[in-house]
């Protein structure tokens, strides 16, 4: 997945980045989880245990190089974040 979304991180994202614009990536959870494994480099096997919270607005600083300022980002609403991050890690398990 992560070599799907590269190419659009460096030709779509960090153009409008480097130009100054605020940038918000709204997409499948999949896809959130290769841009969060590559911005934080999760190894193959650690990023297996991120569950992202589905519409629950995580915000990254980036510096100058587009790397995090805080490593795995700042969720706008880190309460409901947190409880629906464990809904998502029981999704499937019955």
């Amino acid at each position: 997945m992560v070599a799907r979304l590269l190419p659009y991180w460096y030709d779509a994202i960090v153009r409008d980045l480097a130009a100054g614009m605020t940038v918000i990536v709204v997409a499948h959870g999949n896809s959130l989880r290769a841009l969060v494994k590559h911005l934080d480099h999760i190894s193959d096997q650690d990023i297996a245990a991120l569950n992202v919270p589905t519409g629950i607005p995580l915000v990254y600083v980036l510096d100058e190089r587009f790397r995090p300022i805080t490593p795995g980002g700042r969720y706008l609403d880190p309460q409901t974040a947190a409880e629906s991050a464990q809904t998502v890690a029981q999704q499937g398990r019955a």
